[in-house]
């Protein structure tokens, strides 16, 4: 059983870097504009952040674009320590469903769930690595849907692979979640009720989104 305090760790290495008087560069990959909301709000003033934009899995176009314009839309609108600049990835649901074949019928939360994270946080390795960033990480972990031990364990091993440390969190923790849903109000926010993909999108009610 994983017994790993994310949140903790995260704490403890945000203090660090405060005490060295460092403001590190962040790739942050981000799912919408509601999970990112709170966490760039927590993140700004310890991290110059770029947004990554990187969800192939989203595999209705009208609702990724309407996905990417919301987050852009939160950027140019939430205060920010640092300022926050945005990135988006090759849109190119294909490579979802490569990965993902075999497990078309899996259920919500497992296998598939893992591939499509390792997908996503590949990507945004790969990126970070490219552009020279000092940390990457992904507001994945904000989600209570979302499994932050798996996500974690990705991203740690990603990082090994590029060479770049992964900011290890877990977003949902201390009234986190909560707080992104008061963000998600206060700026109006589209808050859809599924994950992106299709197969996330059948467990949930038609309502036209």
């Amino acid at each position: 059983m994983n017994s790993v305090n994310y949140r903790r760790e995260l704490e403890n290495k945000l203090a660090a870097l405060e005490a060295e008087g460092m403001v590190p560069t962040l790739l942050l990959h981000c799912c919408c504009a509601p999970c990112s909301s709170y966490v760039l709000e927590y993140l700004t003033s310890h991290f110059r952040i770029t947004v990554f934009y990187y969800n192939p899995n989203i595999t209705v176009s009208a609702e990724y674009v309407k996905r990417v314009n919301e987050l852009k839309r939160l950027i140019s609108e939430q205060p920010a320590v640092y300022p926050v600049t945005f990135s988006e990835g090759e849109y190119d649901p294909q490579r979802f469903y490569d990965i993902v074949r075999g497990y078309e019928d899996a259920p919500e939360g497992g296998e598939r769930c893992f591939r499509c994270y390792r997908l996503r946080l590949a990507e945004a390795a790969e990126a970070a690595k490219e552009g020279g960033f000092d940390y990457f990480t992904t507001t994945l972990s904000i989600s209570p849907h979302k499994n932050a031990a798996k996500l974690n364990e990705i991203g740690g091993e990603e990082a090994a692979r590029v060479g770049v440390p992964y900011l290890f969190s877990d977003f949902k923790k201390s009234g986190g979640y909560k707080r992104s849903i008061e963000l998600s109000r206060q700026y109006g926010l589209y808050r859809q009720n599924y994950c992106g993909c299709e197969f996330s999108r059948r467990t949930v009610p038609d309502d036209g989104n």
